[in-house]
């Protein structure tokens, strides 16, 4: 979590100290009240049937329901503390810190959504699932901005995916939620009630949310990126910060703000350069107060010149299966194109004048994207950081790290060259680039392209040299 300190309350001393003075007080008032002639009207809760309790309640069904959707994280970052020598003459000592989040599952091949703050500057991340499996992750795009970030496991068998419902609807009062890695306990469940809509919280100068869900749900670190839950199973927020100091005041962001900043980070465009060229719109409605939330995709606009005007998609379109997936939400319709490469050719059925058509998208590269850069990567590469790479297997590097999937063999670096000065040498293997790790020329790339390249400057770097895993940091990319 965000937050810079836990609150500690001392909740049974309270009661021990506060109970017998209230108690007292009410006691003297009682003595004292006047008699009223009349009694006052009595005031009654809504007309409903209070039913005993059941012990499988609604959060019990909600629980079982989900939990194998939610992901538990726990990461490993490093810190540099000064020592206590007021001169300076101790050398600077780096430290490693553990961190933890939650994550929710997007799609069964193991792509899941978190925080961005959960897995910013870490060197690596492990997630766990509800049955206990472990698998290492990397980070494939971050919204810093959003406080969103996409990561990737390889699972061996298919993940559940949890269903978004709509924040739209949300009423103040509504019984909510709460799964998540809170301090590291595991799949911890809290519920609470919805506090407040639509609020705007400044963290610190720098950042700020708008329009959060305020949550009486107990929120604790660890619980970051985790889901925000109505009675019906449904996501209505991401849990993403707490009030430091209070009692039981959390916050999420709302679902259907989520919903499209989640499928920028997971669709091709942003992470590969391929298009579509559709624009696109969720919504939401229910039928009934307590019924599912019913949410579809409409094409909202079509830009010209584009693989979506060659396959026919026309504006009011609803767009019903992508690929073999049903469409309900856009992270739906990118995660049909998810792994697809240029060229391939996705069948997409829409909904159009209450008709069913079939439309089949290919993808192409966009001109101005990281594809483009990336068909000339090797001179891109050269130019920027002066050295030439070829890719190798995980064998190369099983060494230095057995988790490793593989990285890019240094074949020659220029003499005075940026990685040169970093201290990067022919025959070392870059493993990674900040958070990324580098498999490929488009992987150093989509680095070098990406638009917040400035602030991850100095830029870190992961070799594998002589069978051990050594890091260093980039000062410049020009």
């Amino acid at each position: 979590m965000r937050s810079a300190s836990v609150t500690s309350l001392l909740r049974f001393a309270r009661r021990k100290l506060l109970l017998p003075v209230g108690a007292a007080a009410a006691v003297g008032f009682a003595a004292l009240a006047p008699a009223f002639t009349e009694p006052p009207a009595p005031v009654t809760a809504g007309e409903r049937t209070v039913l005993p309790a059941k012990r499988r309640d609604t959060v019990v069904d909600v629980y079982d329901k989900v939990k194998p959707a939610v992901v538990n994280i726990h990461s490993e970052r490093t810190v540099t503390a000064a020592g206590d020598d007021p001169f300076g003459r101790q050398p600077v000592q780096p430290q490693r810190v553990n961190g933890m989040g939650t994550g929710i599952v997007l799609d069964p091949r193991g792509y899941i959504l978190t925080n961005y703050h959960v897995v910013d500057d870490v060197n690596s991340l492990r997630v766990r699932l509800h049955d206990g499996t472990g698998y290492t992750a990397r980070v494939l795009a971050t919204d810093k901005e959003q406080d969103l970030a996409l990561i990737k496991v390889d699972p061996t068998k298919g993940l559940p995916v949890i269903g978004f419902g709509t924040s739209s609807d949300l009423m103040v009062g509504e019984a909510v939620i709460a799964i998540g890695n809170a301090f590291g306990y595991e799949h911890s469940v809290t519920d609470g009630r919805v506090s407040y809509k639509g609020r705007d919280v400044a963290l610190n100068k720098e950042m700020g949310y708008k329009g959060l869900i305020q949550t009486s749900a107990p929120i604790n670190p660890g619980n970051s990126g985790g889901p925000l839950l109505n009675v019906l199973g449904e996501v209505v927020g991401v849990n993403v910060a707490i009030r430091a100091g209070a009692q039981n005041i959390g916050f999420a962001l709302a679902a259907d703000a989520v919903i499209p900043k989640a499928a920028d980070l997971i669709g091709l465009r942003r992470r590969t350069g391929l298009r579509h060229g559709l624009v696109l719109r969720d919504t939401a409605h229910r039928d009934a107060t307590e019924s599912a939330a019913v949410r579809s995709v409409l094409v909202d606009g079509v830009e010209p010149n584009t693989p979506a005007v060659a396959a026919g998609f026309k504006v009011g379109d609803v767009i019903e299966r992508t690929d073999d997936i049903p469409t309900l939400t856009s992270i739906d319709f990118e995660r049909g194109l998810i792994e697809k490469p240029a060229g391939a050719k996705v069948p997409v059925k829409v909904r159009r004048n209450g008709a069913a058509t079939d439309l089949e998208l290919v993808l192409q590269a966009g001109a101005n994207g990281p594809v483009a850069a990336v068909a000339n990567a090797a001179d891109l590469i050269w130019k920027r950081l002066g050295a030439k790479f070829a890719p190798v297997g995980a064998d190369a590097v099983a060494k230095a790290n057995p988790q490793l999937r593989g990285g890019l063999m240094v074949t020659d670096v220029a003499p005075g060259s940026v990685l040169a000065g970093a201290g990067v040498q022919k025959g070392d293997i870059l493993v990674g680039l900040h958070l990324w790790e580098t498999l490929s020329l488009d992987n150093v790339t989509f680095v070098l392209n990406h638009k917040d390249l400035s602030t991850f400057l100095p830029l870190k770097y992961f070799v594998s040299r002589d069978g051990k895993l050594k890091d260093g940091l980039i000062s410049n990319v020009p």
